[in-house]
């Protein structure tokens, strides 16, 4: 971005600063009336509280006034710990050594500078943030005798409260941006401004915060790279067959059915981390379901149309392919919630193509769904299937909205911090870009899914579901099956991927990996890993507790522990498949054209 500044001299350029206000006038005009204009001839008016929150929190209200002894309690002991608090503080602008606050050395990236620490005012601020921040979150959650769902939706918007009020968030309370201001002379907040306004532009007068360089990536070119070509494709899908990069491959396949919230290539990022060259590099004949970024003549698209234009198609053509009926499979998260249906479906059918399933980060189990459970109330999911019967599907950038708020303070805040406060760039990332490439939801498939799993958690019921007349017994898989789960998942809470274990019939192995949904899974071999993992070798016991106190964590990647697993089920070798020498014919080369339509 323009306008950099002199070190010498504490300024901008007039000229610049004139430029870029006259640049954040025209295109603050322009947004206004574009919003009016949209909204004077908008029909159906925005709901006043789309995602039912009055509701839960005058709940809250009543529940607290009839017991406010606790609350006077909780208050008391509130100002205790703020008048120790600045007795502390005072004592320290004195001179006079005090023991350290509570909050002192809290480890929290929103303070990483040194400052926090190192100014006393800088301190005081940050201590009685998270003070007040965990009374307040702890005075919540102590209230008694509130239905769970609105209880869990307290405590979530209370937290998604007190993280956007940190003094992080805020000009004259973070002292590194402070800092910035001071040097650039506000040449960092006029190009904060810029920034802001651009995002606003770019998400049609909602704002979409860049957490990447968007320019900086393109798929097919420098990322999604792994060679290979798309040799089968219907409505739904593109599947994909990679490259042998070995003389010889097992016979089995390996068949992997990634989800359709976001594009595959979270398993083909750059050749370091991706698991698709790892398989084929380990004597894999790797095929993968590439899944289209569908529109409105999609609508009415179903989970059975998913399951049967998926897996189950899938299936077919690589038999064409290879002349091989048996494969082993991968269901990533929904993807996997997806070939768990199949399999109960397949069971039913004695279909027995899939020898051995792997699920990474997969619900079949959404009793303890996590945060995600906020969403899913009648309220909320009446409002957004009216909204997806007007579209014909939902927009992908809403569930990453989602997404994102499980993580506020790292998906959203600390890129207001970066983008609009310090007026910086954001740094290119090939996660954050493929984070952003989300993918739109066919409305009939996605409410589906919602309504019969999120919020009725039928698919656990044998018999709850049934798909063209076939009832749905995940009870009914008893291949030997792989699950991986990650410790930190805030989108699959591993104590909830784990109920699994109970309900499949096969032996089944459980493999708990380091940190969350993503980084977890993608953890390739390495001289230095980042993450280690967990296994244990005994019968599985039916708490996640239980099997965690008997595991033992391993270091470095999970990547060869499955790969010992699954080399039991995937047969002896045989020579090198190369994609069109089979029965399929080769339609264009990886990573095919569905995969490149992005979304707004």
């Amino acid at each position: 971005m323009s306008g950099q500044t002199d070190p010498g001299n504490s300024l901008p350029d007039p000229a610049e600063v004139s430029q870029a206000m006259t640049e954040i006038a025209e295109k603050s005009q322009r947004l206004i009336s574009q919003f009016i204009e949209r909204h004077s001839n908008d029909e159906h008016q925005p709901n006043a509280d789309p995602m039912n929150i009055v509701s839960a929190f005058m709940e809250l209200t009543g529940r607290m006034l009839v017991d406010p002894t606790a609350v006077a309690q909780a208050q008391v002991k509130f100002w205790q710990n703020y008048m120790e608090l600045w007795q502390q503080t005072t004592n320290r602008m004195l001179g006079v050594d005090s023991p350290a606050g509570a909050e002192a050395n809290t480890p929290d990236r929103r303070f990483k500078d040194p400052a926090w620490d190192e100014n006393p005012l800088f301190d005081y601020i940050k201590q009685s943030y998270l003070m007040t921040s965990r009374w307040i979150q702890e005075t919540v959650a102590e209230v008694e005798g509130m239905d769970p769902d609105s209880a869990r939706k307290v405590d979530f918007y209370t937290k998604q409260f007190v993280d956007a009020l940190s003094p992080s968030n805020f000009i004259a309370t973070n002292p590194q941006v402070l800092r910035e201001t001071v040097d650039t002379g506000g040449q960092n907040l006029i190009n904060g401004l810029k920034n802001m306004l651009e995002d606003l532009e770019s998400g049609d007068g909602r704002l979409k915060i860049r957490m990447t360089d968007y320019d900086a990536f393109e798929v097919g070119e420098n990322i999604a790279t792994a060679p290979g070509k798309v040799v089968f494709q219907n409505d739904l899908m593109q599947l994909l067959q990679f490259d042998p990069s070995t003389d010889t491959v097992h016979r089995q396949p390996l068949l992997i059915v990634p989800p359709w919230i976001n594009k595959y290539y979270i398993l083909d990022l750059q050749p370091k981390n991706s698991f698709i060259r790892w398989a084929t590099a380990e004597g894999f004949t790797v095929f993968v379901v590439s899944w289209v970024n569908p529109d409105h003549t999609l609508a009415e698209k179903s989970f059975s149309d998913y399951m049967h234009e998926g897996p189950l198609a899938a299936l077919d053509a690589i038999k064409t392919a290879t002349g091989e009926s048996d494969v082993n499979a991968i269901g990533y998260c929904i993807g996997g919630t997806l070939l768990a249906t199949t399999l109960a479906y397949m069971a039913a059918k004695d279909d027995t193509r899939i020898k051995s399933a792997t699920f990474f980060t997969s619900l079949v189990d959404f009793e303890n769904a996590g945060d995600l459970q906020v969403f899913i109330d009648e309220e909320q999911l009446a409002n957004l299937e009216r909204r997806m019967a007007r579209e014909g599907y939902l927009e992908g950038s809403e569930m990453a909205s989602t997404f994102n708020m499980l993580r506020a303070n790292d998906l959203i805040w600390s890129f207001v911090v970066n983008n609009y406060l310090m007026g910086k760039d954001p740094f290119p990332f090939d996660l954050l870009y493929w984070n952003s490439d989300s993918t739109r939801m066919p409305a009939a498939m996605h409410s589906y899914y919602l309504r019969n799993m999120y919020q009725r958690n039928l698919l656990v019921e044998p018999g709850a579901l049934e798909i063209n007349d076939v009832a749905i017994d995940l009870g009914r898989n008893k291949l030997p099956t792989f699950i991986l789960s990650t410790k930190d998942d805030h989108i699959a809470p591993w104590k909830a991927t784990y109920a699994a274990t109970q309900i499949y019939q096969g032996p089944v192995k459980f493999c708990l990996a380091g940190s969350g949904h993503i980084a977890g899974v993608i953890n390739p071999p390495a001289e230095k890993p980042k993450y280690g993992y967990w296994t244990y070798a005994g019968e599985l016991p039916e708490s996640p507790d239980e099997w965690f106190a008997k595991a033992t964590q391993q270091p470095g990647s999970w990547w060869p522990e499955w790969r010992r697993w699954v080399a039991d089920f995937s047969g002896d070798t045989v020579p090198a498949r190369v994609p069109g020498d089979g029965g399929l014919e080769v339609l264009e080369p990886a990573p095919g054209s569905y995969v490149k339509n992005r979304s707004q």
